[in-house]
């Protein structure tokens, strides 16, 4: 792409926001449209926390809005799929090749276990799961055992249990922002659970 034409994040915002809401499964009650502007948010948070901005946090917030959108056409390995869309869509937006597959590192970066290799991925992977150490991790949660359900993923009291027990205990944040906002709660959160066992 030549320097004439810019890279336009708030058409490409909008290209993906509306493809989501018109496609995405309506099964889908944790992955829905919600949960990218909130892991957008997060993003923006930690980036700001970190002294990311310009063209990073442009491409951040990019990543953030179009990592779940494979959900649109699978519900297994859809980071993959999300790259695709990115890289199909994108360079409608004067987006360059390099920065896509900046944003596809980022959106790959995602897929649990996560494996974020820089900043900008460990950004979004901790924006990703911001809700493990936030007041709401309960509702969310539930949010996502009735989706996994609908996906052939059932479990009891119990299991749900030991596997959010497992998850949050096997999880750490990556950047030292997150650390500080989310691990004191991220704690309570684990010995609620606890509790309950």
């Amino acid at each position: 792409m030549s320097s004439s034409s810019p890279m336009d994040y708030s058409k490409a915002r909008q290209y993906i926001l509306d493809r989501m809401e018109k496609e995405l499964p309506r099964d889908l009650l944790y992955h829905k449209l919600e949960h990218s502007l909130d892991v957008l948010a997060a993003a923006e948070r930690i980036a700001s926390a970190e002294d990311i901005c310009g063209k990073d946090l442009e491409l951040l917030k990019t990543a953030a809005l179009f990592h779940d959108s494979g959900f649109i056409y699978q519900y297994k390995c859809n980071e993959k799929v999300a790259c695709e869309i990115a890289r199909q869509s994108l360079p409608e937006f004067g987006y360059a090749s390099g920065d896509i597959e900046k944003i596809c590192g980022m959106i790959m970066a995602t897929s649990i276990p996560q494996g974020p290799k820089n900043l900008l991925e460990k950004i979004l992977c901790d924006a990703d799961l911001d809700y493990l150490g936030r007041d709401d991790f309960e509702g969310i949660a539930e949010t996502l055992r009735r989706e996994m359900k609908l996906h052939g993923r059932e479990f009891t009291d119990e299991e749900w249990l030991a596997f959010q027990l497992d998850f949050l205990e096997m999880h750490s944040y990556f950047t030292q922002s997150a650390k500080k906002m989310r691990d004191a709660k991220k704690q309570e959160n684990i010995d609620r659970l606890r509790k309950k066992c």
